[in-house]
């Protein structure tokens, strides 16, 4: 009870009868110093702007001028001239004079009806009868009884206002001793302030209360200028030529002070008024200040205060009052209330000299105006302390709320393992009841080694993390949990989340990441990391390619889920036969890979056909139906170090072989066989043509083709790849045209073709007086390449006038797996004088069906008809229906692969329009195409040059006979 009585006696009783009685002290009690015994003096002033005027001059000039109270100088540092008459005020008292001016910088008076000298005074020193008084200086005239006129000269810095007061001895000292007790109530109460500030502000690392410290200063120097005791610091006189560039630092030290001060205090609320480029144009105006402080004398420093000054404060005032009208915070009021009382008392000399508006000069209370500006500067930043903890208090209780109610366990533990504290989900979460915290240990709860991982965690910082199981012992050994923790003055805090299901979904993905969600067995990525893996080994090991015959069958005839339901068997039956000795996966739609590690060659042969017995000799039975699926398996023989992707082709090669071979159900490639070297060649090439955009080495010869209509008389070839290796060997066009379809580069092969040949018949086109067409073949993908057909049309846009030479070439399934592209595509090459050949006709399914909508200039006729119509009736027949085909569309037919005597004089009798091939001449360099009359021209068997010349002779002998009857039937 005494405490409580002593501790509202303290904070309540005795501060409310300070303040009580301070208030009535004000009211009610009289001044001990009160200076109401002064006479203003009327005054007569000239300005001396050359500076020639003597004190005699100077009174005759003064004479003529009108009176005025007060007299601004204006910033003028030339001297002025001033007389006034000081009447007698006491019979028994000296009078004085006071000149009260802080800006008057030297003095010198003199008594005008007899020019005797008075005295001099400056700064530093005075003389005579003039002494230094206050702000200004008083000039002693004595115990006088009449008015005596004075006349003085003085110069004077910054915004001067000159005014003169009359005194007696007594009242002008009491007016000192105000004088004094003013500026050291200010000087005292202001620096106290700002040192408690400033100690407060360091105690507790509050930069801005340091700021605020500061700008209590740079108030309390403020003041002291507008009352002309600025000369004085701490006791000590500040030397005179320093005065000016220390009041010049002064006011842009508080510019940028009062800037720095506001900034900080409402950072918050700035960013919801906006207008930040404001903010920053008062800062860069203020640095712009303290250069001008820095260079410029003190004459010119004062327009730039008030231009620069003038507009940061206008800016200043601007966001507060955006501030007032936006936030009406507490805060925001005092700190106008102060800011608007500092600047209007401090410059308010400083309007008054620039505007002449005299009602301002010396009618603001210095010594209240200061006090009241820096304590509701106090009371602003206390309401911003106020503000502060209040936020504070309600982050707390936020955080305790959120503490208490988050579904994330919250745990402290001290330096043994035990717990200090923990949130009620940490403690649902372990069963962990508050009466247990001291008894139960961290690893009553966790995993084996629990506590020694938790402690590592911690030591990393509030990064890392942890997954860590629960304790068997409790029955959660199932369990899985996350934990992050960290270290905080000796105890570890940190945070728990059970993430069984995660986990458990995690593992799944893992899984799913390198298994075939369908039949449980790896997938691609996980059969290349077995391979991969296997490759780094140095023990002999095979790779097995599975492929299920006519499976599409199954899908096609009985739908997708019978399909699973035998692709699931395939898996079943492989790891019932392999176990888990062999990695096995699915990499594709009914495709398997086997990787035997550590098996010899002639081991894994032996493993594959039990598993092609295990796959394809009991059926397959999916509910009532029973289904019989064969397998063909790709053997290779792997060396260490093998890459991934050529151990893959060489085995899907050598499956794609077993599945070709009748009755065959399993080809192997040993090392060193002639078909794995083909292969290894294959992949080499597919990568040097990947590796670069047009691979070196590439060149184009021409195989002729001879009309069979006139043999001896047209000169019409097609354009054929080839590539020469490093080794100078000429590659099989197949091959390099395979590689470039592997690698996804034959659109650039294509168009290196397209764009040699044209620049080539330019050249040459005078050669080529017999020549009707060139054939060049384009491949599927260069057609279903935009980038490609874009880049084509405007090289033949180039080459307009050698289009017309163009026969391009087209497989029938490319035709057809776009026809509306395909039809495009055709349509804009005809406008462009070119013609189409369809190649390669008769080998698909449906091309009669469509031919209709194609309209291709030739055909090229399949030469898998042709090599073996003689032997072959049924060939014949077919070449027959579209040689007939052909002519009845308006086509021309072309027959490849012409390779015999015989099949020649059958085409003939055909009446195929045109042949190619071997046996009238293989394809040749440019320079021999160059060279030649005619296509017939190569044909170097002499009995197939006899028929040929036959048949020319037939023909001429036909169009002789023509061309008589036609000129009988004329007649």
């Amino acid at each position: 009870m005494t405490d409580r009585l002593l501790y509202a006696f303290s904070v309540f009783v005795v501060p409310a009868l300070i303040a009580l009685g301070t208030v009535a002290t004000l009211l009610w009690a009289p001044r001990e110093f009160v200076s109401t015994g002064s006479v203003a003096l009327p005054l007569h002033v000239i300005s001396d702007a050359r500076g020639t005027l003597d004190p005699a001059s100077a009174v005759k000039a003064l004479a003529h001028q009108a009176d005025v109270s007060r007299f601004s100088t204006e910033l003028a540092e030339t001297p002025i001239w001033f007389s006034f008459a000081v009447p007698a005020l006491s019979a028994d008292q000296a009078t004085f004079a006071e000149l009260p001016s802080r800006h008057a910088q030297t003095l010198a008076c003199w008594i005008a009806s007899t020019l005797q000298p008075l005295g001099q005074a400056n700064r530093e020193t005075t003389s005579g009868e003039i002494h230094p008084v206050k702000a200004g200086f008083a000039v002693r005239l004595g115990d006088i009884v009449q008015p005596v006129l004075v006349v003085c000269r003085g110069t004077f810095s910054g915004p001067a206002q000159i005014n003169a007061l009359a005194w007696t001895s007594a009242d002008l000292r009491t007016a000192a001793l105000d004088f004094q007790e003013s500026s050291g109530l200010i000087g005292g109460g202001l620096l106290t302030l700002a040192v408690f500030v400033f100690v407060t502000a360091l105690v507790n690392r509050e930069w801005t209360y340091v700021i605020f410290a500061a700008w209590l200063v740079g108030n309390l120097r403020l003041c002291a200028n507008a009352m002309g005791w600025d000369t004085q610091w701490l006791d000590r006189t500040i030397a005179p030529e320093y005065l000016q560039p220390l009041r010049q630092l002064t006011f842009a030290a508080y510019y940028l002070l009062t800037g720095a001060l506001f900034s900080q205090l409402f950072r918050r609320e700035l960013k919801v008024v906006g207008y930040g480029w404001l903010l920053r144009v008062g800062q860069y105006l203020g640095l712009a200040l303290l250069v001008c402080a820095l260079t410029l004398p003190y004459s010119r420093f004062i327009p730039a205060l008030w231009v620069l000054g003038g507009a940061g404060i206008g800016a200043l005032m601007f966001l507060l009052a955006r501030l007032v009208w936006l936030a009406r915070s507490r805060t925001v009021l005092w700190y106008v209330a102060s800011l608007s009382i500092v600047l209007f008392s401090t410059f308010s000399d400083v309007l008054a000299a620039a505007f002449s508006i005299k009602w301002l000069s010396g009618g603001i209370s210095t010594v209240m105006a200061a006090l009241s500006s820096s304590m509701m500067a106090a009371f602003a930043i206390a309401e911003q302390m106020r503000a502060e903890r209040e936020h504070r208090r309600q982050a707390q209780a936020e955080l305790r709320n959120t503490y208490d109610v988050t579904p994330i366990g919250l745990f402290t533990l001290d330096s043994e393992g035990h717990f200090v504290r923990a949130n009620p989900a940490m403690r649902t979460m372990l069963e962990l009841h508050k009466a247990e915290y001291k008894v139960r240990h961290w690893n009553d709860y966790f995993e084996s080694g629990a506590w020694g991982a938790l402690q590592a965690l911690a030591s990393k910082g509030s990064e890392g993390e942890l997954e860590m199981g629960g304790a068997a012992a409790r029955g959660k050994g199932e369990r899985r949990f996350l934990l992050k923790a960290t270290r905080s003055n000796g105890w570890i805090e940190g945070s728990l989340q059970d993430v069984t299901e995660r986990s458990k979904a995690i593992e799944r993905l893992r899984f799913l990441a390198e298994h075939d969600p369908l039949t449980g067995s790896l997938n691609r990525r996980g059969v290349e990391k077995a391979i991969a893996a296997q490759s780094e080994e140095s023990l002999p090991w095979a790779l097995a390619y599975v492929d299920l015959d006519r499976f599409k069958l199954v899908n096609d005839l009985f739908g997708h889920r019978a399909g699973d339901e035998v692709l699931k068997q395939v898996a079943t039956r492989t790891r019932a036969l392999f176990a888990k000795s062999f990695p096995f996966g699915r990499i594709g739609g009914d495709e398997f890979v086997c990787v035997m590690g550590g098996a010899t060659i002639d081991q894994a042969i032996d493993c594959c056909h039990h598993l092609i017995s295990a796959l394809s000799d009991a059926p397959y039975q999916v509910g009532n139906r029973s289904f019989q699926v064969k397998a063909s398996v790709g053997l290779v023989e792997c060396s260490p170090g093998v890459r991934v992707q050529d151990a893959l082709s060489h085995a899907d090669r050598a499956c794609r072989e077993a599945k070709k071979t009748s009755n065959v159900r399993m080809v192997t490639y040993r090392k060193g066989a002639s078909e794995f070297e083909e292969r290894a060649e294959e992949l080499r090439l597919v990568e040097t043509l990947g590796r670069n955009r047009l691979p070196p080495g590439l060149f184009l010869v021409m195989q002729p083709i001879m009309s069979l209509s006139a043999p001896t008389e047209s000169l019409n070839f097609e354009v054929l790849l080839r590539m020469r290796a490093p080794d100078g060997a000429t590659l099989p066009a197949g091959k390099v045209i395979v590689a470039a379809e592997e690698s996804g580069n034959i659109a650039a092969i294509d168009k290196w073709v397209m764009t040699t040949l044209l620049e080539w018949i330019e050249k040459h086109q005078a050669s080529l007086t017999n020549t009707r067409f060139i054939c060049v073949n384009l491949s599927g993908g260069s057609l279903n390449d935009e980038q490609f057909m874009e880049d084509i049309f405007a090289l033949f846009g180039r080459y307009r006038h050698i289009v017309p030479y163009l026969c391009l070439e087209i497989t029938e399934s490319v035709a057809l797996h776009d026809l509306e592209n395909t039809q495009r595509f055709i349509a804009r090459v005809h406008e462009m004088g070119g013609k189409i050949a369809l190649d390669d006709f008769g080998a698909g399914y449906t091309s009669f069906k469509y031919l209709k909508d194609l309209s291709a200039d030739a055909l090229k006729i399949d030469g898998e008809f042709i090599r073996t119509m003689c032997a072959h009736p049924a060939d014949i027949a077919i070449v027959e229906a579209i040689v007939a085909l052909a002519r009845n569309l308006g086509m021309r037919s072309v027959a490849e692969w012409v390779e015999d005597l015989d099949t020649l004089r059958a085409l003939k009798e055909i009446g195929v329009d045109y042949v190619q091939g071997f046996l009238l001449a293989k394809p040749q360099e440019s320079s021999a195409i160059l060279a030649a009359d005619s296509a017939a021209g190569f044909v170097r068997d002499p009995e197939v040059a006899f028929f040929i010349d036959s048949i020319s002779d037939k023909n001429k002998a036909v169009a002789f006979a023509y061309e008589v009857a036609m000129k009988a039937g004329l007649h």
